[in-house]
């Protein structure tokens, strides 16, 4: 069985675990092969380079953008990098083979960012497609390096490893990324050989124009079709359980054992992202389950996600949500009966980037519920300026999920537990495949709504 398997930055910081116990396991040497890996960089080392998923912390990307000292940055960063490696030496990293090739690695991206920036100083350029290509350049430089560190360990250990560099850094070759991605995988013997890829891939249309931050699962879900994967997996640190353990406490969450596509599209909606919806959506075209795994528990199979499960029974798999949202309400007494009346607010949402995650109307109103960032906060102003009334709410969003939740009783039975704790629904959204029950609350209540759903379905 030819599988396909991506590994997250914090596991593969933990990489004496990652080959215990994902590589090795309990397999025997000749059944280590027909697996391709696909590594995400070090925890922490894209935030470093470009800025930090959830602070905004900026990295060595900014200073490219406002013309300072980038190149000595690199070279800091790169140290810290040599640091990383030294974590690795007593499982079989060759320190001075790793230490020259990103070091090279560092030296090939700062010529280019050199070259970029003189272009874009010429003013004769498009601003933002140079600043994109930079931002591509920096990204590259962290999977190339967990990527070829891998191998290097994997061969000192007696496997036989091969670096798929999808990076580009060595050639000028316009491909797309498809092409690239079949280019390099096209003469492999997988029964022979244990593939190692870079999460990300260099393109001509720019994988993180598309898809930014998200972009190694979308080099998981390319490769995986290409090669025809008989299943795609992905490695976490946690399982995908019930609720946050962190909130409900671990012995009342469990890992969901069955799911489908639609469960981790609306997971993906509000932010809790089993995989990527862009990455989703070729896997199950191509009908290709994808399993997610702990690795701190290689025993554990973990929650398939399939094109055509429905629970047998019904029931909640997954209680979970948000506290980083906004209730956006839009009050006009002109609305009640105007044709197209939205259209015109959704204008407004189109022209700041925005989408939102909840839509609930009446006669006059219409509520939206938003993340909460700086495009939210321009959009509220200019919607301020433009209708009767605006209001604002900074809120929580908590959700039921479940393939087979469309029954009587199942809103009931929420909206009892969230009365039971005294929490009021500030608004409500569900669609009609009901697969998603979406409440809006007040901020400061969202564990307590999380806890008292997990105890009504889960535990």
């Amino acid at each position: 069985m030819l599988t396909v398997e991506k590994i997250g930055g914090t596991s593969m910081s933990q990489f004496q675990d990652v080959l215990k116990n994902i590589i090795k396991g309990t397999r025997k040497n000749d059944d280590l092969y027909n697996r391709i890996f696909v590594v995400s960089a070090y925890n922490n080392v894209t935030n470093w380079l470009l800025e930090h998923k959830k602070t905004d912390e900026p990295g060595i990307y900014n200073k490219f953008l406002n013309g300072e000292d980038f190149s000595s940055a690199l070279d800091s960063f790169c140290k810290r990098l040599l640091l990383i490696n030294d974590g690795f030496a007593d499982i079989g990293l060759d320190l001075k083979e790793a230490s020259d090739f990103i070091r090279f690695r560092v030296d090939q991206a700062k010529t280019l960012l050199y070259s970029l920036n003189k272009v874009m100083a010429s003013g004769y350029v498009n601003m933002v497609d140079i600043s994109l290509a930079a931002r591509e350049i920096l990204a590259s430089i962290g999977e190339a390096h967990s990527g070829w560190n891998s191998v290097n360990i994997l061969n000192n250990n007696g496997i036989n490893a091969r670096f798929i560099d999808l990076c580009g850094f060595n050639d000028n070759v316009p491909l797309t990324i498809d092409e690239r991605i079949h280019r390099e995988f096209s003469d492999i013997d997988f029964e022979k050989v244990l593939c190692v890829a870079t999460g990300y891939t260099k393109g001509t249309e720019g994988i993180m124009r598309a898809f930014d931050r998200g972009y190694s699962e979308v080099t998981f879900s390319k490769i995986a079709v290409e090669v025809k994967a008989d299943e795609a997996v992905i490695h976490k640190e946690y399982h995908l359980s019930s609720a946050d353990p962190k909130i409900v406490g671990i012995e009342n969450s469990i890992p969901v054992g069955y799911t489908n596509f639609i469960i981790a599209d609306q997971l993906a909606d509000i932010g809790m992202e089993a995989i990527h919806p862009k990455a989703a959506k070729p896997l199950e075209l191509a009908n290709i389950n994808i399993r997610i795994k702990n690795t701190f528990e290689p025993e554990h199979p973990g929650t398939l996600i399939s094109k055509d499960y429905i629970s047998p029974h019904a029931r909640a798999e997954i209680v979970t949500g948000s506290r980083k949202v906004i209730a956006l309400e839009v009050h006009d007494p002109m609305m009640v009966g105007e044709v197209g009346f939205d259209l015109g607010i959704m204008q407004y949402f189109h022209k700041h980037k925005v989408s939102y995650i909840l839509k609930s109307t009446n006669a006059n109103s219409i509520t939206t519920v938003i993340w909460e960032n700086e495009n939210a906060k321009n959009l509220i102003q200019e919607l301020t300026s433009n209708y009767y009334r605006v209001t604002t709410l900074p809120s929580a969003i908590v959700s039921v999920l479940g393939t087979n939740i469309a029954m009587p009783g199942f809103l009931y039975k929420a909206s009892k537990a969230l009365y039971e704790k005294g929490i009021n629904i500030e608004s409500f959204g569900q669609s009609l495949n009901q697969v998603n029950m979406q409440f809006v609350i007040k901020r400061d209540c969202y564990e307590d709504a999380v806890i008292a759903l997990n105890d009504a379905f889960v535990k």
